[in-house]
C-alpha cells in the first residue's frame, strides 16, 4: 500500500530541500505544488511562469486531488504542499486519505525572508493558519525546519518513524541539477537547491524583520508556536 505523505509548508521554508530529500530515497515519488495551478486560477495573481504553471498542472483542484489519490506505482508518495494554496474553496475531504505532516518555521524567520521577495505579505501567505487548521482535524507530525538543518538525520529519522517508513540514509544527501519533477517554475525559484547536494548548514544568525511587518511576526507567533509544542524532536 501506498504511504501517501502531504507535506504542508509556508513560503520560505526548506520545502525545496524537503523534497530532494524524500526524493533521495529509492521507494519514492515525488510531486511538487500540485495545487498550485488551481491557486493562480482563483487568486489572479502574476507570479513568474504563470502561464507556464497553468498549462502544467490540473486547474480545478478536484483534478489534481484526484492525481494525488490515484495509482502511483510507489511505495511513497511524497507530495510538496504549499500551505497557502489550500484556499477555502478546496475540498478538505480528502485530507483525511493521505498521511498529513508540517514542515514550520520561526515567524521570525519567515517574514524576513520573505520581505526580500515580497514587499507586504499576509497571515494568510505565511500559511499558518491553513496549517493549524489541517493539524487540529487531522493531526500529524511537526518538523522544525530548524530542527532539520541542526540535526538532519536526527529529525528525518524521527519523522519517518512518525509516518510509519523506514529510515533512509540516502535522504541525507542528492546530486546536484534539477529534477524532472520540478515544477516548472524552477528556473525562478530554484537556484539554490539546485546547486545544493544536501541540506545547507543551521544559520544561528538574528533575522532582521522590518518595523512595518513586526505585527505580522506577533500574529503569526500563536499559530505557529501551537504547532511547534507538537514538533518531534531529533532523535539521538
Amino acid at each position: 500500500m501506498t504511504v501517501r505523505v502531504a507535506m504542508w509548508s509556508g513560503p520560505r521554508n526548506i520545502s525545496t530541500a524537503m523534497m530532494r530529500s524524500f526524493g533521495a530515497r529509492p521507494d519514492t515519488v515525488v510531486v511538487d505544488e500540485p495545487l498550485y495551478a488551481h491557486y493562480l486560477r482563483e487568486t489572479g495573481l502574476d507570479h513568474p511562469a504563470r502561464e507556464e504553471i497553468l498549462a502544467s498542472q490540473p486547474r480545478r483542484w478536484q483534478d489534481a486531488v484526484a492525481g494525488l489519490l490515484g495509482p502511483v506505482g510507489a511505495r511513497v508518495y511524497y507530495q510538496k504542499h504549499m500551505t497557502h494554496h489550500l484556499l477555502p474553496q478546496v475540498g478538505r475531504d480528502w485530507l483525511a486519505e493521505v498521511a498529513n505532516a508540517y514542515l514550520i518555521r520561526d515567524p521570525a524567520h519567515v517574514v524576513a525572508s520573505y520581505a526580500k521577495v515580497r514587499g507586504e505579505p499576509t497571515l494568510a501567505d505565511l500559511g499558518y493558519p491553513q496549517q493549524v487548521e489541517i493539524f487540529r482535524a487531522h493531526g500529524g507530525p511537526v518538523v522544525d525546519a530548524a530542527d532539520v538543518l541542526r540535526a538532519p538525520a536526527g529529525t528525518l529519522s524521527a519523522l519517518c518513524a512518525a509516518l510509519g517508513l523506514s529510515w533512509a540514509p540516502a535522504m541525507l544527501s542528492w546530486p546536484a541539477g534539477r529534477r524532472s519533477t520540478d515544477g516548472v517554475w524552477a528556473p525562478h525559484w530554484y537556484s539554490a537547491v539546485e546547486r545544493s547536494t544536501g541540506f545547507a548548514p543551521y544559520d544561528p544568525a538574528p533575522p532582521e524583520v522590518p518595523d512595518r511587518l513586526r505585527s505580522l511576526v506577533d500574529r503569526a507567533r500563536p499559530l505557529y508556536e501551537e504547532l511547534a509544542a507538537h514538533r518531534i524532536p531529533p532523535q539521538g
